[in-house]
């Protein structure tokens, strides 16, 4: 079933960092400040990092106030997986392009399977991950 070319608009991609200890209430915060796409939140881990990082769809639509706390907006790469924010997606092409900032220039995504890019200051941050668990909560 095909969605409106709008439908698309109005959803984002948000992260948002939470200590393993202070992952329920981060979930029970995320559900009751947002309407939550597909009625999932991917929580991912990273061996380069002590946070866990929920990820999930909102639409923005129904959004009423401005982003959680340590939340941030990612793009995603779905052939390898890569989650992103444009900052670190420009660093990165700079870093790949001689220092040049290229819009044409095409990733090697396969580089960056299942991890998030960001950046830390003027350098790129890679975040290796893994699903930690999965919350449906449609149950």
């Amino acid at each position: 079933m095909e969605q409106p070319n709008d439908f698309f608009d109005l959803s984002k991609l948000f992260c948002t960092f939470t200590s393993p200890s202070g992952l329920d209430d981060t979930l029970a915060s995320i559900n009751r400040s947002y309407s939550i796409l597909f009625n999932k939140i991917f929580v991912l881990e990273s061996p380069q990092s002590d946070e866990l990082m929920c990820t999930y769809n909102i639409d923005t639509g129904n959004m009423v106030e401005s982003p959680m706390a340590n939340t941030i907006l990612l793009h995603r790469k779905k052939e390898s997986n890569t989650l992103y924010t444009i900052n670190a997606l420009n660093t990165l092409i700079r870093s790949l392009n001689e220092g040049r900032m290229d819009k044409n220039f095409i990733v090697n995504w396969q580089e960056y399977k299942n991890c998030i890019l960001l950046t830390n200051g003027p350098d790129i941050r890679k975040l290796d991950t893994a699903i930690f668990k999965i919350v449906d909560l449609s149950k």
